[in-house]
């Protein structure tokens, strides 16, 4: 190794070597980069430095470009290589992945003991001991030593493919190392996800708007199953061999034989398995796992109890979906208190800034929380909360995770007090307080307010554009496709085709639902800009009252202010919206990709012929949903209620009306139909 260590350094460059020389060079590299793979990522003992590494890595990089007909699939530079898969195929396992019978009580392993004890003849039998680790099971089959196909557990039967994802996780070997692996080798494993690369990950899901992953076993299989094999790789993912479900060679006598020959052939295996052959010794394995469980690297929820000898489990025998010779000790649930693991700021649709606490995984009333609402840096400090301090969750209204209260820890040192940061951790633009909240001052073109803003800005009350929902807005987004509103109407239907779910025609019909959208009504476009504290209503207050968007954008505070229903706060919302320069610019583009917004003057703003009039809806109606009708009497100066009372001047009836309509008879109440009120708003 020493020498093709040397030889690598004083290597000529790769263009200047022949084929046969090439050759030659690129595998003593990839041996040695995979000798110092397994160091690294298995053993945790690395032999040279991270730069020493990235020579010999870029080096093979180098050899591989000048002879690409000399790189191979199980190269270490493939890893990360692979082209995206246009879905997960179906693969049927070598042998079923069964899955374990789990119980808590000390009394169901004593009686799994004495079956044990009396499948062996009466002998008392030995057994390995093993974490239970909480994460995401899979099938690695190797063929003549190499990886040929990685296979999701699913029904225990049959899985989905993921050979392109496990690729990327370092510390699978894509070729085994020994003299003699079996010609044919089928391994179970279970790939994990770091607790410290799990918060981190959230993290910097809730800094870019993106829900928060429940617990790293979730992560883990989210990752597992994406598609683009770019997006897994770099994500820390590592992974834990113990089983054999299936090999060439004949079988090996005993589980501590198969967690030996594992580790020979370069498959990682846990550190703390242990070995036992009474209750007593079990329990105190059972008990130190517990002890150690909030300092492990990785989630674990107790440990699995396997008879060691084949001959035994072979008398033991399965069950339909469970093996009756390993069982599952599980550690009781962490019940409410847990640890306070960050503290990370997330970026709403309107710009404010919401600190969320990030937990330890802990089971909550059934449910596994590990994120919290603070609400906001008061409350953060007036419960004196850091990161790293012991908290009891409560689920307020048994739905919503919140921290009810900090546990005093005597003699334990808290962590630095917790401030709200001065610029926006999506963007980088100024964060203002105002009041108990801190904003983003960014508006329109920052990425963390980018998918809400987009799907607020679809809705049907807004600019109802069709088939604009969060699953789309997140991938326009994700994909680089659109960094602000206006890029929406500069999107092309082979960009929209491009997006997961979609095909020629239905990303033809996004585009026109876009193109579609470029006249709106002032107040459904003031609306759909989410500028803060203007919803509809105040929407259409504001258009009714200035006719124009120029009107709008040029109106000062105080004349924003003075208008009926807007009070001070509200004003200087818009106000301070339409000066920044960013939503100006993504507005200006607005109008150079065409979007013409209509006037309200004369016709809307100026002809009042519903002013002082009261109207009831009732029934389903042809032309609007009921939004949009309410919408339309309050647009000419009427009101819109919910009940029928002594003041209702209307009742429309639509098809199905309710109990409404008996109401609305029984006061006298003039009642019309959509035709008829179709007529009276001058829409008929």
């Amino acid at each position: 190794m020493a020498a093709r260590r040397e030889s690598s350094l004083r290597a000529r460059p790769a263009d200047t070597l022949d084929k046969q020389a090439a050759a030659a060079e690129m595998e003593s590299l990839r041996e040695e980069i995979r000798h110092h793979d397994y160091l690294y990522y298995v053993k945790n003992a690395p032999e040279i430095s991270d730069a020493e590494y990235d020579k010999r890595f870029s080096r093979l990089q180098a050899l591989e470009d000048a002879f690409p007909d000399l790189r191979t699939e199980d190269s270490p530079t493939q890893r990360i290589g692979a082209a995206p898969v246009g879905t997960l195929r179906k693969a049927r396992h070598a042998a079923p992945m069964l899955s374990l019978q789990a119980v808590r009580e000390q009394a169901d392993i004593e009686s799994f003991l004495k079956t044990a004890r009396k499948a062996a003849g009466g002998e008392k039998p030995g057994y390995v001991l093993e974490p239970k680790f909480d994460g995401f099971s899979v099938e690695l089959v190797y063929e003549k030593g190499r990886l040929v196909r990685g296979v999701t557990r699913g029904d225990g039967e049959t899985g989905e493919d993921i050979t392109h994802n496990l690729r990327t996780v370092r510390a699978l070997p894509l070729v085994l190392q020994g003299d003699a692996p079996p010609h044919s080798l089928s391994v179970r494993g279970e790939v994990l996800m770091p607790r410290q690369a799990f918060q981190a990950l959230n993290k910097a899901r809730l800094e870019r708007g993106d829900e928060a992953f429940a617990n790293p076993r979730n992560a883990a299989a989210g990752m597992m199953r994406q598609l683009d094999p770019g997006k897994v790789a770099g994500r820390r993912l590592d992974i834990f061999c113990y089983d054999i479900l299936d090999s060439s060679d004949e079988p090996l006598p005993s589980q501590t034989e198969t967690l030996a020959s594992l580790a020979a052939w370069g498959l990682k295996t846990c550190p703390l398995n242990d070995a036992a052959d009474t209750i007593a010794a079990i329990r105190r394995y059972h008990d130190r796992l517990a002890e150690q469980r909030e300092t492990l690297e990785y989630e674990v929820d107790g440990m699995v109890v396997k008879a060691d000898s084949r001959d035994v489990r072979e008398a033991l025998g399965v069950r339909a979906r469970s093996p009756r010779w390993a069982i599952a000790w599980k550690f009781a649930p962490r019940q409410e208190v847990t640890t306070l693991e960050d503290i990370v700021v997330q970026v709403g649709r309107s710009g404010i800034l919401t600190p969320v606490a990030l937990l330890a995984p802990v089971d909550v009333g059934g449910v596994t929380v590990s994120r919290a609402t603070l609400h906001n840096a008061d409350e953060i400090k007036r419960k004196d909360l850091r990161v790293g301090d012991t908290v009891r969750v409560i689920r307020a209204g048994d739905v919503i995770p919140e921290i009810s209260e900090r546990l005093s820890r005597p003699g334990k040192k808290q962590g630095k007090p917790f401030a709200m940061p001065e610029r926006c951790p999506a963007c980088g633009a100024k964060v203002v307080r105002e009041g108990a909240y801190f904003r983003c001052e960014a508006g329109l073109s920052c990425p963390a307010q980018l998918v809400g803003r987009i799907r607020h800005f679809a809705q049907r009350e807004a600019m109802n554009i069709d088939g604009l929902g969060e699953k789309t807005a997140a991938q326009l987004v994700s994909r680089g496709l659109i960094a602000d509103l206006a890029d929406l109407y500069t999107l092309k239907p082979a960009d929209v085709q491009t997006l997961e779910g979609f095909g020629k025609k239905s990303a033809q019909q996004l585009y026109d639902a876009i193109q579609n959208a470029k006249t709106p009504r002032l107040d459904r476009f003031l609306h759909a800009l989410g500028i803060p504290r203007t919803g509809r209503r105040t929407a259409r207050l504001v258009a009714r009252e200035l006719g124009s968007l120029d009107a709008v954008q040029k109106a000062s505070r105080k004349a924003l202010a003075a208008l009926p229903g807007i009070g001070d706060e509200t004003a200087a919302a818009l106000h301070h919206f339409f000066r920044q320069e960013e939503n100006r610019d993504v507005l200006q583009r607005m109008r150079r990709a065409g979007v013409k917004v209509g006037e309200m003057a004369g016709r809307e703003a100026g002809r009042q012929p519903l002013k002082g009039k009261t109207f009831v809806l009732s029934g389903q109606l042809a032309r609007f949903t009921r939004n949009e009708a309410k919408d339309r009497i309050e647009t000419l100066g009427g009101r819109a209620t919910s009940s029928v009372s002594g003041e209702t001047d209307y009742l429309v009836r639509g098809e199905s009306p309710g109990s409404k309509l008996d109401e609305a008879e029984q006061q006298a109440v003039e009642i019309l139909d959509e035709q008829a009120f179709l007529k009276l708003i001058g829409e008929a």
